[in-house]
């Protein structure tokens, strides 16, 4: 994990979005290849769509897209694209929200922690290995065993602090 950043490409006035998109296909090529699974037009339709937004999408959210696309837009497909996307750790879903973002890097395992705007939406992933080790000893000391760490703060960002 790294020492402690935070991805919050959505403030950035300056970021190449297209690239960015292009970059997660890329990876989850490259990963699904790696783990002998299959990316499908559905799946890599749904991470694209995903990170075009930049921000949570629900399932239903995502139904009229796949339609235009000339998919099969029933919610079980779009589930299981999603399931499958997680399972791969391409995608986090925020449970808060009951919606999906795009994991800025499924190279490795780790933690999600999230910093989430309630005014715009915008969220961030945040790393952090202190955030990490802290909830490792805090578990460890109370005999716990942490199989999976997920957090989701809930805030403004600096665009929506601005603008109050």
């Amino acid at each position: 994990m790294a020492p402690q950043s935070v991805n919050n490409i959505a403030h950035q006035p300056d970021h190449d979005h297209s690239r960015c998109v292009k970059t997660a296909l890329q990876q989850a090529q490259t990963l699904c290849k790696t783990n002998g699974q299959r990316l499908t037009k559905i799946r890599e339709l749904v991470l694209k769509l995903i990170w075009q937004s930049h921000k949570p999408l629900g399932a239903y959210d995502l139904l009229p897209a796949i339609a235009k696309a000339g998919f099969n837009s029933a919610p079980p497909t779009v589930y299981r694209a999603l399931d499958f996307l997680q399972e791969q750790g391409l995608v986090h879903r925020l449970a808060t929200l009951n919606a999906f973002i795009g994991c800025s890097h499924p190279e490795h395992s780790h933690s999600g922690y999230f910093l989430i705007c309630q005014s715009c939406g915008t969220t961030a992933e945040l790393e952090s290995s202190e955030l990490h080790n802290s909830i490792q000893n805090f578990a460890g000391n109370a005999g716990f065993s942490v199989e999976q760490e997920n957090i989701e703060i809930l805030g403004r960002c600096p665009g929506c602090q601005e603008n109050v």
